[in-house]
């Protein structure tokens, strides 16, 4: 039986739950997740369960949030001035907003907190500082050249 290896491009199903069995992803009704093993496309705690397993294997891995979307950097928490928030722009806890950095660099981020003067923006990904179950199955392998 042909299986994963770094290098092959896969496609898999996935369902991704948090550790109380509550689904935060999952590609049922949808197309299969297609990417190259090994080339950090994907989180590496998923990346790395797939090198032996063969087409239509299925499986549960177990992502610590350190091999998933890492720790909580508070550092990525940032309160800026009301005022620099265009006024068409909703400013409500749990909005997703996209900033710019000053290098130009686009950035997504959550209001986290809203006070009178000051607008709390939180640019950890979504999903920082959780451990993660993915449920996983390989419905395809292109074997690298």
């Amino acid at each position: 039986m042909t299986q994963v290896e770094n290098g092959d491009n896969v496609q898999i199903h996935y369902t991704g739950t948090f550790q109380d069995g509550t689904t935060f992803d999952s590609s049922e009704g949808r197309e299969p997740l297609a990417f190259e093993v090994g080339s950090g496309q994907i989180i590496p705690g998923l990346d790395a369960a797939l090198p032996g397993m063969g087409v239509g294997d299925s499986k549960t891995v177990n992502v610590p949030c350190e091999d998933a979307y890492g720790p909580v950097n508070p550092d990525m928490r940032q309160a800026i001035p009301r005022e620099g928030i265009p006024d068409n722009i909703p400013v409500e806890i749990g909005a997703r907003l996209q900033m710019q950095t000053a290098e130009g660099q686009v950035m997504p981020v959550t209001v986290v907190g809203v006070d009178d003067e000051s607008v709390t923006l939180d640019a950890n990904h979504p999903l920082a500082g959780h451990d993660l179950t993915f449920a996983i199955e390989v419905v395809a392998i292109d074997k690298a050249a």
